[in-house]
């Protein structure tokens, strides 16, 4: 079995600054890109943040320049330092990882629960 499991959201003020981890565990072998996706009501779930594990990243339009991605391989966690938040980024927020499992032998996604962001005065 394989967990993705977020943490750090919450309700913060516009301006204001939050940071999302995400922690793999379970049967993996390795881990390619990892990364945060968001879902805000009503609207189709976008890309936020990836990071591959060579360190590459690209970022969603809205939130280049606000949002940073980091990666610890050796703990399997994704991280999103998360600044000059405004209102439009609240969202659920779900972590997303493409690894192979040590049981199987193809790749696939494997997504969290998510987590609550609201930004809100």
């Amino acid at each position: 079995q394989v967990q993705l499991v977020e943490s750090g959201g919450g309700l913060v003020q516009p301006g204001g600054s939050l940071r999302l981890s995400c922690a793999a565990s379970g049967s993996i072998r390795s881990i390619n890109a990892m990364g945060w996706y968001r879902q805000a009501p009503g609207k189709q779930r976008e890309l936020v943040a990836r990071i591959t594990s060579g360190g590459s990243t690209n970022y969603g339009d809205s939130v280049k320049g606000r949002f940073s991605i980091s990666r610890d391989n050796a703990k399997n966690t994704v991280y999103l330092q998360m600044n000059s938040l405004k209102p439009e980024d609240t969202a659920v927020y779900y972590c997303n990882a493409d690894l192979l499992r040590r049981d199987t032998i193809s790749y696939r996604d494997y997504w969290g629960r998510g987590t609550q962001v609201t930004v809100s005065s």
